[in-house]
């Protein structure tokens, strides 16, 4: 009670007095999980004191940063300083624990008998995970520090692109949130690769992040049977033994045990992460985005996968550009890249997106020699783990770009706004943990930037990721049953592979945990994308942090972004009962019903070339040296080349006499690509009939590895398979570098060699029943 109010007022936590006994409680508190700035109250009859005091308590950088790891900032002479730290750290404990044993507690009380699932963080990975395994029946909870992080886009604020799109569609075909939540929050969208074919198109979006992260955490609460915990996994409850463990739960900080019959771990960048900005190393599993700070890593997790199930850890990074001031950039130096109008959806269940009409543009800029010199000259002050520990290849720091491709004297920058009302814009393309004052001036040597303002500096962040070909291909750890891996601790980097992998991990734990463990969410090569991520993942492992391509998939021109839902939908239905809505299956069946009546439409719309010509659908290149008046269908023209809006143009003119009705705009991209790749799409079918028929085939054991018996084959895999000596095409195909090309190839030759085998083995055959029967024919000698 202040002098002269006249009520009490209830605080959390009082500190009386703002000397340095009084500064620690709030910073010890904001690491229990307080609110993170003090609120000062001072007397209408402050005196100098006062303000002196008050100006001692600034909440400053310096502060959070000791405050996050309850590493007191006081030098050794400030003993007082240091006991009321410790004071006020058990204070707060005790506080914290307190809160969170309720919300534990809560939470299991009011889910009868407890969990099916605990899913362990809730990034990308983890919110498909915690969806998907409560989509098939289990009752789940999600556990995370914090409950208003769920959904957070850590690094660029886009989703999709070449390859990465194709998992959101399928993660969308499958039930999951990325594709629905990206609609909603999209404000850029463009599909790269439009000017090629279908089958290398790239869906992706610049996403506004505050509404990303707001429409996720909106979806992962209205799902029934799912439940959010805030707190930090400390361990696993774990039972059995050497190479024979099951996992049975999670034990928290607070020591509360959530049991539950699967887990799955979604730990990102958490496990042992460590911070980086200059030489400055920070133990942290990433920085806030909305306040300064990190958020602490995972210590205790890792030792357990490492000490007791015995998995081999191994280090990577990833890094963060800084972001800018969109305010004190001089646009009209840079490039506008607009988005497209009307945009794409990710969803099949959506016909447009949320943001219609309210897009933003991007912008491009590039560096310069000075840019380089400056990079150049200062590498000696980025952190040791730049030479030490690998970064994603495809996603390079500005560093490695500028020593990789000395002879570029320019490199692209894009500039992307991260919302609608925020200023904040985040330069992809200058990723380097540099001291602050080095990434100021390698952003003001830049093009348009030259008055830019760094809100937050970039950094690194190095953890620990397990071997991923410790799993099996359900994403179960192969030596603890129950226990399941997705997101970058299986060595992916990007939010679509951690989608992906989650959905999977979480549809698969799911079944355990509902007792219809013989069921499995398992996906080929010749199925999706998410299946080619996952095979590759665990059959090769990984030397860098994995991201997905178009060129990974042998079978791309199946697996286009345009049919994931004809692909995947029926079969994740079939699989795993829930995991995909009825409405979504009955979407799904009225896409395909639209297609198939297309196509038939095309097949059976017969016109003259003449007529053709004259409705404006066929050029004078085309069909050259055909009598006018022979018949083509409309298939015929879409494979040399026509497109469908063209025919469909034509129709009003050539069609008077034949009823035709428009393809639906859902149905006409599939229809397309079903025309235009129609042979090499027979010539798939039997390639990926081939492909399943030979996955135990026997490789026979004289077989000789050389250029002249596989001539397919590049050296490097010859000189593997001449060493292992692999004995069927599926030992081959888990031997690290051997590409799925070069299995087919083995594949073949077998095959042929098989062929000729048996052509020799029937010609001898022959020829010994034509002998006896030449013996038998010729008289007896008496």
């Amino acid at each position: 009670k202040l002098r002269g109010d006249a009520c009490w007022e209830p605080l959390p936590r009082c500190v009386m007095g703002a000397g340095m006994a009084a500064f620690c409680e709030p910073v010890v508190a904001s690491a229990s999980g307080a609110p993170a700035r003090p609120r000062l109250i001072q007397w209408p009859s402050a005196g100098a004191g006062h303000s002196t005091a008050r100006a001692r308590l600034p909440w400053t950088a310096e502060a959070r940063h000791a405050g996050a790891y309850l590493r007191p900032p006081f030098s050794a002479g400030h003993t007082f300083g240091s006991i009321a730290w410790s004071v006020a750290a058990c204070a707060c404990t005790r506080r914290s624990r307190r809160a969170q044993r309720r919300t534990v507690r809560g939470a299991a009380s009011s889910s009868s008998g407890g969990f099916d699932v605990v899913v362990i963080g809730g990034g990308h990975a983890g919110c498909e995970a915690a969806a998907a395994a409560a989509r098939v029946g289990a009752r789940v909870a999600l556990v995370t520090q914090r409950r208003d992080t769920i959904g957070e886009c850590s690094c660029n604020p886009s989703v999709g692109g070449q390859g990465k799109g194709q998992l959101v569609r399928e993660v969308d075909a499958l039930g999951g949130l990325m594709g629905l939540v990206t609609d909603e929050a999209g404000i850029h969208f463009r599909m790269l690769n439009r000017s090629s074919g279908p089958a290398v198109w790239g869906p992706r979006a610049q996403v506004d992040r505050d509404r990303y992260a707001a429409a996720m955490q909106r979806a992962v609460n209205a799902i029934h049977g799912l439940e959010v915990v805030e707190g930090s996994v400390e361990d696993l409850e774990l039972s059995g033994g050497e190479g024979n463990w099951s996992c049975r739960g999670v034990r928290l900080a607070s020591g509360d045990v959530l049991p539950a019959s699967a887990v799955v771990l979604t730990t990102g960048t958490f496990l042992r992460g460590r911070c980086h900005v200059g030489k400055i190393a920070t133990p942290a599993g990433r920085h806030l985005r909305t306040e300064e700070g990190t958020e602490p890593p995972s210590l205790a997790l890792a030792d357990t996968l490492e000490a007791r199930l015995r998995l081999p850890l191994q280090r990577l990074k990833t890094g963060t550009p800084p972001r800018l001031d969109g305010r004190t950039i001089r646009w009209e130096e840079t490039r506008l890249q607009p988005g497209e109008d009307p945009a794409t959806p990710f969803s099949y269940l959506n016909d447009i997106v949320s943001q219609e009409g309210n897009f933003i543009d991007c912008h491009m800029t590039w560096t310069n020699p000075a840019t380089h010199e400056i990079v150049l000259q200062h590498a000696d002050l980025l952190p040791e783990i730049v030479k030490t520990v690998k970064s994603p290849r495809y996603c390079p720091s500005l560093l490695s770009k500028v020593e990789r491709f000395a002879d570029k004297k320019e490199h692209q920058i894009w500039l992307e706004p991260e919302s609608l009302a925020g200023h904040v814009i985040y330069p992809q393309g200058l990723a380097g943990a540099f001291p602050p004052e080095v990434q100021l001036q390698i952003v003001r040597s830049i093009k348009g930037l030259e008055e830019a303002v760094v809100l937050r500096p970039a950094y690194d962040v190095e953890y620990d990721f397990v071997d991923p070909r410790s799993l099996s291909h359900r994403l179960e750890v192969k030596v603890c049953r129950g226990l399941f891996l997705a997101g970058q601790i299986c060595g992916t980097t990007g939010y679509e592979e951690a989608a992906a992998l989650g959905l999977l991990a979480g549809a698969n734990a799911g079944l355990v945990a509902t007792g219809a463990a013989a069921a499995s969410l398992v996906l080929g090569r010749d199925e999706a994308f998410a299946g080619v991520l996952v095979d590759d993942l665990v059959t090769r492992g990984v030397s860098e942090p994995y991201r997905m391509f178009s060129s990974r998939a042998e079978y791309r021109l199946h697996l286009r972004p345009d049919n994931a839902d004809l692909r995947l939908t029926e079969r994740g239905a079939s699989v795993a009962p829930g995991l995909v809505s009825e409405e979504r299956r009955e979407t799904c069946a009225r896409r395909l019903a639209a297609v198939n009546q297309s196509l038939e439409q095309l097949a059976a719309w017969r016109r003259p070339i003449a007529d053709w010509r004259a409705a404006g659908a066929l050029s004078d290149s085309l069909f050259p040296g055909k009598a006018q008046s022979e018949l083509k269908s409309g298939r015929d023209l879409l494979d040399v080349g026509c497109t469908l809006e063209t025919l469909e143009v034509a129709a009003s003119t050539t069609a008077r006499d034949v009823p035709y009705e428009p393809t639906p705009v859902a149905a006409k991209t599939t229809v397309q690509a079903l025309v235009t790749y129609a042979k090499y799409l027979s010539r798939l079918d039997r390639e990926m009939a081939l492909f399943r028929r030979l996955q135990g085939r026997l490789i026979p054991p004289d077989i000789v590895y050389s250029h002249a018996e596989l001539p397919g084959l590049r050296r490097e895999e010859l000189e593997r398979l001449e060493k292992h000596r692999p004995t069927t095409l599926q030992e081959a195909r888990e031997l690290e570098g051997m590409t799925p090309t070069a299995i087919a190839d083995l594949g073949a030759y077998i095959l042929q060699r098989q062929k000729q085998r048996d052509m020799r083995l029937a010609q001898a055959e022959s020829a010994t029943l034509t002998a006896a029967r030449d013996t038998a024919s010729e008289p007896s000698v008496a």
